[in-house]
């Protein structure tokens, strides 16, 4: 069993509700089938001209991770029990003021019978607890709803090696800032972002001709037209790509193309397209359904449903330019590491 954390369970309730509990996949379609009737059943608010409204401020907590966790293979869910001792988990390794763990490593580490977290490279250290929100738990086992696995589909040849050249070029001192992601250099955290649970905040504005969506981090903003104007020309690249949105019932479906081949989802950049679906299924609650494709990065689309969360705090300035020593420390930490080389060559050559 290793590190798996229900391994060491065994002898408690939780473990027996583990064996007890297969979720099928007739039971899973069942509950999306229940699921999708209440939201068809529930009529959302309307906008002064008629648009179904999403206006305000919504979050994305959810501790769910994005791809299913290879020691929950074929559990779609958890059972409440197993919930409740991920949640007493977490509260165990994660409540103090030590290291913060994000995404998917959060859930693999309170799946691991680690007993104190290490930051994620082991060494530097993570930001701590302070960053980070009260998290939004539910059953699920991944974002991921297709492929049905909850993993993300193969990498194709060309990614592959695109992944292997930027793994190399992070581990190599950094030239200059250029050399470092957008979210580092307070450029974006990317559109749609999917992490949760640091300032995962966004707002939505509406207007007869328009939809905005304004995310806390970074300020990154969108201002989606919902005529049918054609998306702009192919030469036209921009680092949220472009986006152009419609009315279906009650989800506004926004597509969005021509990202620039320096932005960066998961790897896929210029031939990257999403669709996103946001249907708000009751008064506190925006489903968030995004489909990727990219037939240079992965061998088949792949879609994910987080859900939003309605929120009473505003979005809050995100000073990330102001005070970046993360930044300044990894650039003269890379010319330090440089010097210290040339000196023990130097030495070297003279002895």
């Amino acid at each position: 069993m290793g590190r798996r954390f229900f391994g060491s369970l065994v002898a408690v309730a939780v473990a027996a509700a583990w064996l007890m509990s297969v979720t099928t996949a007739a039971q899973a379609a069942k509950a999306a089938k229940t699921t999708a009737a209440a939201a068809k059943a529930w009529t959302p608010p309307r906008t002064a001209d008629g648009q179904p409204s999403l206006e305000g401020v919504w979050a994305n907590n959810s501790i769910t991770p994005l791809e299913r966790p290879k020691t929950l293979a074929g559990r779609l869910t958890l059972t409440d029990q197993e919930l409740a001792a991920l949640k007493k988990r977490s509260d165990e390794l994660f409540s103090g003021d030590g290291d913060a763990a994000f995404g998917d490593t959060l859930f693999e580490t309170l799946l691991s019978d680690t007993k104190k977290f290490v930051s994620t490279d082991g060494l530097t250290g993570d930001y701590n607890q302070f960053w980070l929100v009260a998290r939004d738990w539910d059953n699920r086992t991944s974002l991921i709803v297709d492929p049905p696995d909850g993993r993300l589909p193969p990498l194709t040849p060309q990614a592959q090696a695109k992944q292997a050249a930027a793994e190399a070029a992070r581990k190599r001192p950094a030239a200059g800032p250029e050399d470092r992601s957008l979210s580092e250099r307070c450029i974006s955290f990317g559109v749609p972002r999917l992490g949760a649970g640091y300032n995962s905040y966004y707002q939505f504005v509406q207007t007869p001709q328009y939809v905005a969506i304004y995310q806390e981090t970074i300020h990154d903003a969108r201002i989606i037209p919902l005529d049918t104007r054609p998306h702009v020309e192919q030469n036209i690249r921009q680092w949220h790509g472009d986006s152009r949105g419609r009315w279906e019932g009650h989800t506004l479906v926004v597509d969005t193309t021509n990202y620039s081949p320096k932005s960066s989802l998961r790897g896929a950049a210029e031939n990257l397209h999403v669709v996103e679906r946001f249907t708000r299924v009751d008064a506190d609650m925006i489903r968030y359904e995004i489909t990727v494709e990219d037939p240079t990065t992965w061998t088949k689309p792949w879609t994910v449903m987080i859900p939003l969360r309605r929120s009473n705090d505003r979005i809050y300035e995100y000073a990330c330019h102001e005070g970046n020593t993360g930044l300044v420390g990894i650039l003269s930490g890379a010319r330090a590491d440089e010097r210290a080389g040339e000196d023990a060559t130097k030495q070297k050559s003279e002895n």
